[in-house]
């Protein structure tokens, strides 16, 4: 049977690979990638010559009978820009495709921004809900917040250094001045990890550079009197 590999991959120190992604990545007839320029810096690093093909958000609907066409050859391996595809990338169109025409999914995990901004931000992990990356404009953004604002779940979202400022403004407008956690830059070269408030967040970043994940506290629970 044809096999799709869903292939972790780093998401920014090129040491963060497993064994068994670069054997896997070795042995497939073919690599589809949402950024051929970092998946071929990840190749080079580890000498493989898998032949590589773009796989991304502009092209996946023409690509997309390609690919599944070319499964007649051998297996194909799926690597988004960073972490683990199928998660706030195109790969679950490939996916879902796959599943659909009878073709075996096999995920090989790796890193994700998501579990591992959750596990540094002091924040709890026990139960948290995912909003992949804000709104662009305010009005839409203010009114995803909203949704959120009597919820307790921890709170994890993904922001680019042009907007995080904004957004941290929303937070703090809609969520109030709630505990967050800022990681910036993770595993690269000039990571940070910011822990307060959501004001204190503004203050912090005056001049935001770098890929941001939001780790926010969600709707503190009441505190209810101790049983006798």
């Amino acid at each position: 049977m044809q096999t799709l590999y869903i292939v972790g991959t780093p998401i920014g120190n090129l040491e963060d690979i497993t064994l068994r992604a670069i054997r896997v990545l070795k042995e497939v007839q073919l690599i589809a990638s949402e950024d051929t320029r970092t998946t071929k810096r990840l190749l080079a690093t580890y000498e493989i010559k898998t032949p590589l093909t773009s796989y991304h958000e502009h092209n996946k609907r023409s690509k997309l009978p390609q690919l599944l066409k070319a499964f007649d050859e051998g297996d194909i391996a799926l690597v988004s820009e960073a972490g683990m595809p199928g998660i706030n990338d195109p790969g679950y169109d490939l996916v879902h495709a796959a599943i659909e025409h009878g073709i075996d999914v096999v995920p090989i995990p790796g890193p994700s921004a998501i579990p591992t901004s959750l596990a540094i931000s002091g924040l709890t992990a026990e139960q948290f809900t995912h909003l992949g990356f804000l709104p662009r404009k305010t009005g839409a953004r203010k009114k995803l917040l909203q949704a959120f604002t009597d919820d307790s779940r921890t709170i994890v979202a993904f922001e680019s250094p042009h907007r995080i400022l904004a957004s941290l403004d929303d937070i703090n407008q809609v969520l109030g001045d709630r505990k967050l956690s800022v990681c910036r830059e993770m595993t690269k070269l000039h990571e940070e990890i910011f822990r307060g408030t959501a004001q204190q967040a503004i203050a912090h970043f005056s001049k935001p550079k770098g890929e941001f994940t939001l780790v926010i506290e969600g709707k503190p629970r009441k505190k209810t009197a101790s049983q006798p």
